[in-house]
């Protein structure tokens, strides 16, 4: 009889519960409530990153010009921060509505903030770090570096991590506090060079002529080169040709391309003009003829 009135008691207290109507009208407004949060708030970081980014539009025209590098990174920074913080107030805005009580939480999250600030020197190396490479524009987003030996674009600067892609495609993630060495090779103008190599047999004057043609006609056709180029003289003598050096000075970072192009302008006027570029060659004696004889 006792347990058949207990089960009675417990089916009774279950049925009420689950039969309450104004506890399930609280249970679905906050639900609800909940579900407006987490979409409205996902709405202003959009306006508000769309708003950020028409900010940080680049104007022609402007009369305040700033560097589009630096432009670029500050406008990444400022969407994360805009993201976290207005996810952050999600979140509290959540708790407060499952009828937990911040002042508590807010102390503990100071307390336990101050702990692990201990304990994750790490962390806060890293945010000092990435501070001070927004602020001293050491590089910026869509700059190519190169950082601790690894080259590629800066994708992302953030407080914490460094994004860059290398021109294979390879993602690397670098917390800044470990970022002990960077070449950034955006910044200054950069320099072509050019070797090249003709037959002993042709007349230096002659090669130089033409190769101040080509780099006039250079200097013309492709915009990368912000300077006259020059020709720097003999660099050295091989086995069987002799090496002249040509320089161009370029816009960051585009002397590969210009490179390319330059040996390609100079291989086809070459070719116009007779002019031969020496290339390996046997030469058979057979028993009882000279080397001239066929």
């Amino acid at each position: 009889m006792k347990n058949s009135s207990f089960f009675e008691t417990v089916y009774e207290q279950i049925y009420n519960y689950v039969t309450n109507t104004d506890m399930w009208m609280n249970v679905g407004m906050v639900a609800l409530k909940i579900v407006a949060i987490i979409v409205i708030s996902r709405m202003v970081v959009s306006v508000l990153q769309a708003t950020v980014n028409r900010v940080f539009q680049h104007r022609n025209g402007s009369k305040l010009q700033i560097d589009q590098r630096r432009v670029d990174t500050m406008r990444v920074l400022a969407n994360n921060i805009v993201r976290y913080t207005l996810y952050f107030l999600a979140i509290l805005m959540v708790l407060q509505l499952l009828g937990i009580d911040l002042k508590p939480v807010l102390v503990s999250a100071g307390v336990l903030g101050l702990a692990v600030g201990f304990g994750a020197q790490s962390l806060v190396r890293d945010i000092i770090t990435g501070f001070f490479i927004i602020f001293e524009d050491q590089f910026a987003v869509g700059d190519v570096v190169t950082i601790n030996n690894m080259t590629g674009t800066v994708q992302e600067i953030g407080l914490r991590i460094t994004r860059v892609r290398s021109w294979t495609g390879e993602v690397y993630i670098f917390p800044n506090g470990t970022i002990t060495q960077v070449t950034n090779f955006s910044l200054q103008n950069t320099l072509a060079v050019v070797d090249v190599s003709v037959a002993y047999e042709e007349d230096l004057k002659q090669v130089e002529s033409v190769l101040k043609e080509v780099l006039q006609s250079a200097r013309t056709e492709l915009t990368d080169i912000v300077a006259e180029p020059e020709i720097l003289g003999v660099q050295a003598l091989g086995p069987s040709e002799v090496t002249l050096r040509v320089t161009a000075e370029c816009k960051p970072n585009t002397h590969h391309a210009v490179n390319r192009n330059l040996r390609a302008m100079i291989r086809t006027e070459f070719t116009k003009r007779g002019i031969s570029i020496p290339y390996p060659k046997i030469v058979m004696q057979g028993k009882g003829q000279s080397p001239g004889q066929a």
